[in-house]
């Protein structure tokens, strides 16, 4: 579903051409769920953007579902550390607020009863009615959620939504995505700092060098299930936690050597 092919990309700046990826490759299977960690600034969050074509990478390619990204694409739902509701809309109507602006055959009845279904499943149903400032930290995120997936994209992307989050309010919505990915079919990617989170919720975890990034290591989880937080305290989680901090460290080191 979605491929970075030797994808390389700078940002202009006073001092010349930065370069922030070089030659970045990796893959996500249809329905699959993968993480991206790396050092702080190593060109996460442009991954993100190059995917949702809000960018176009300077060399190389991205292909979602066999198309090049050319343009920003309406089968992509992205979700951030901030949630940014509307204050002025109840969270029934932000939830909604996509089929708005996405093309879409629904009726306004087809639109609300598929907000409630997702408010349901994240355990918002009796706040739709509520204004996003009534909320907590993690009911703001769930309705978030909800909003990136109400035009049922194939692609979900995830960038450290539960980073700003205290542990076990984090902990919590971890439970909530995994519900969520059991009842909505999407293909998601994850960018995130919590290595526990990336193995919790992923399929695969992608480690990116320092800048320019690069995948410098990749790793399958294979998880037993996504139930419970138990399988965080297994010895496979344990040796699966090492491994990624040993690679993040060798990323960091690197990083710290080219400067």
């Amino acid at each position: 579903m979605i491929e970075f092919n030797n994808v390389s990309h700078y940002f202009s700046s006073k001092n010349g051409e930065l370069q922030v990826l070089d030659n970045l490759s990796f893959s996500v299977p249809k329905n699959g769920f993968s993480a991206i960690v790396g050092p702080s600034g190593c060109g996460k969050s442009t991954v993100t953007k190059l995917i949702a074509g809000l960018m176009k990478p300077r060399k190389g390619s991205i292909i979602l579902n066999g198309e090049a990204v050319q343009s920003p694409r309406s089968n992509i739902g992205m979700a951030f550390q901030n949630p940014v509701l509307l204050e002025w809309r109840n969270i029934l109507k932000n939830v909604m607020l996509p089929l708005e602006i996405v093309h879409n055959k629904l009726s306004n009845e087809e639109k609300v009863d598929r907000a409630r279904e997702l408010l349901a499943l994240v355990g918002l149903s009796e706040y739709e009615n509520s204004r996003p400032s009534e909320l907590s930290g993690g009911m703001r995120q769930r309705a978030s959620l909800c909003r990136s997936l109400i035009h049922r994209p194939e692609v979900l992307i995830l960038d450290e939504p539960f980073g700003a989050l205290d542990a076990f309010t984090r902990e919590d919505l971890w439970l909530t995505m995994n519900r969520l990915r059991e009842k909505e079919s999407f293909t998601c990617l994850i960018i995130t700092h919590d290595i526990r989170e990336s193995i919790f919720l992923a399929d695969e975890v992608v480690v990116l060098s320092g800048r320019p990034a690069t995948n410098q290591f990749s790793i399958k989880t294979e998880k037993e299930s996504n139930d419970n937080l138990d399988q965080l305290y297994t010895p496979h989680a344990s040796e699966l936690l090492n491994i990624l901090r040993e690679q993040i460290g060798i990323a960091r080191r690197k990083e710290m050597a080219d400067k």
